[in-house]
């Protein structure tokens, strides 16, 4: 077993609760790790052999695209459930961070897991 990580993705989407928050787009930060078998990878050197990160940040990107939750907690279960169902990872760590929402505060996060099941 292995962990893939992905830190600080870059993801644009329609998210929030207030009026003023639904107005234009949100850019979120979003840290992923994924749980994965990497020693198929490890022997071959063939990224055909393990999860293509760049292809689970497109995913992620696009999700965020087509996604108008109110809320961080339902965007994060829609990102992991579709990275679940596109990749051969066993489980996904996602904190996602909502920066300059607070006055007092520079970020608010939230972070969530899920396995296969």
């Amino acid at each position: 077993m292995g962990k893939i990580y992905i830190t600080g993705l870059e993801v644009d989407t329609l998210i929030g609760v207030y009026d003023w928050e639904r107005e234009r787009t949100t850019q979120l930060l979003l840290d992923v790790t994924l749980d994965v078998d990497l020693q198929a990878a490890m022997q071959s050197d063939d990224v055909a052999d393990t999860v293509d990160y760049a292809k689970v940040a497109e995913c992620i990107v696009q999700v965020g695209k087509e996604s108008t939750f109110e809320l961080l907690e339902a965007f994060g279960s829609k990102v992991m459930n579709s990275v679940l169902e596109s990749f051969p990872a066993n489980g996904i760590t996602l904190k996602i961070v909502k920066p300059n929402i607070l006055p007092n505060a520079r970020t608010v996060a939230v972070e969530m897991s899920k396995e296969r099941v």
